[in-house]
């Protein structure tokens, strides 16, 4: 809430967002929203004006004032890190951009065996805006938690190979299928820098990481077992010894939730196609969810948005541990008014 002017957070004193990663009771159902971190703000419209964004995520100013701004507004139990997940690609000298409208482009695309061998190993002094910006940032968050992030190797390896976004990550099956000892030394690569990124992050003060796998859920679950979960696993086993609580997230996993759940975080993530009481039944226990309000549902009337929130709420309480989010991230045009109505629609609804 807003106090004589003060920011708006969730439930720091509580700690809402971390008790419902470890599956421990809660006050209320914690709520963040990924993308929150900018897309619909016209704060962030404006700081971002005229500044690229690989630029603006090497600026340890713009990074803390871009992950506080949706802090300021809503009351979100925890902030998303302001970067993007190909941050730690281009820190080790990969010549890519991102191309507003378009996404990442990557200049050589990785085709061989000597495409893979150039991904050097992520050092931190690769990024050291990193670590500045999240030492920052825990102090002007003030007990409410950061999670860090980085993105999974699939969806990694996807943008090098195609050279940019892709509708059928047709060339990156075709590595997958066709080169396996190729593909399993590429996401053996990428494994090492999301873990030596992800480890950055949590050692200058996150309390918690999601790994974006954005775009896994373009492959069958037999493929998934064999060439994704070995590497995804083990950058799970690899952060366990930090602490901090492993949130896993994809879109388009329905038929892989039950093997995002093996791969060993503490938290999968649900986009909206799956209801949460559903996904609980796939996943299997031990594990909490975070979802899974279709994104497009705010463009609706607000009795319909409450509903509809409401209802993932019920759905919710089937797993061990509920994170309320979207099913993906906040799209550019939502009204920044709704979103925060909906935080506080989700700790009155879910109040103990």
């Amino acid at each position: 809430m807003v106090v004589n002017g003060d920011v708006r957070h969730g439930d720091p004193g509580h700690g809402a967002f971390l008790k419902a990663c470890r599956r421990e009771p809660v006050p209320h159902t914690p709520v963040w929203f990924m993308r929150q971190a900018g897309r619909s703000l016209p704060e962030y419209l404006k700081a971002r004006e005229g500044v690229a964004m690989l630029e603006a995520c090497a600026r340890p100013d713009l990074i803390v004032e871009i992950t506080m701004q949706p802090v300021r507004r809503y009351a979100v139990d925890a902030a998303i890190f302001f970067s993007d997940i190909m941050v730690p690609l281009k820190a080790i000298g990969v010549d890519l951009e991102i191309a507003p409208g378009v996404g990442p482009v990557i200049a050589d695309p990785i085709r061989d065996a000597a495409g893979a061998a150039r991904l050097r190993p992520l050092v931190p002094e690769d990024v050291p805006y990193v670590s500045e910006a999240v030492r920052g940032l825990v102090g002007e968050l003030r007990g409410t938690p950061l999670i860090g992030f980085a993105g999974g190797p699939f969806t990694l390896a996807s943008y090098l190979i195609e050279g940019g976004p892709s509708k059928n990550h047709d060339r990156t099956k075709a590595m997958m299928y066709g080169e396996p000892a190729l593909w399993a030394e590429l996401m053996d690569r990428l494994a090492d820098i999301t873990i030596a990124f992800l480890k950055v992050q949590v050692t200058a003060g996150a309390s918690a990481v999601q790994v974006f796998d954005s775009w896994v859920g373009a492959v069958a679950p037999e493929d998934y077992r064999a060439s994704v979960l070995p590497h995804t696993s083990r950058i799970f086993a690899e952060i366990e010894a930090l602490g901090v609580p492993r949130i896993h997230f994809g879109v388009g996993t329905g038929e892989l939730l039950g093997l995002m759940g093996e791969a060993g975080a503490d938290v999968v993530g649900v986009d909206w196609r799956v209801p949460l009481d559903e996904a609980a039944r796939r996943v299997g226990p031990g594990k909490a969810l975070q979802g899974n309000l279709d994104p497009a549902i705010l463009f609706a009337p607000w009795d319909v948005v409450e509903r509809r929130a409401k209802d993932v709420l019920a759905r919710g309480r089937a797993a061990e541990g509920h994170v309320f989010n979207l099913g993906h991230g906040v799209l550019p045009s939502t009204d920044p008014d709704v979103l925060a109505r909906l935080a506080d629609l989700v700790h009155e609804a879910s109040a103990r």
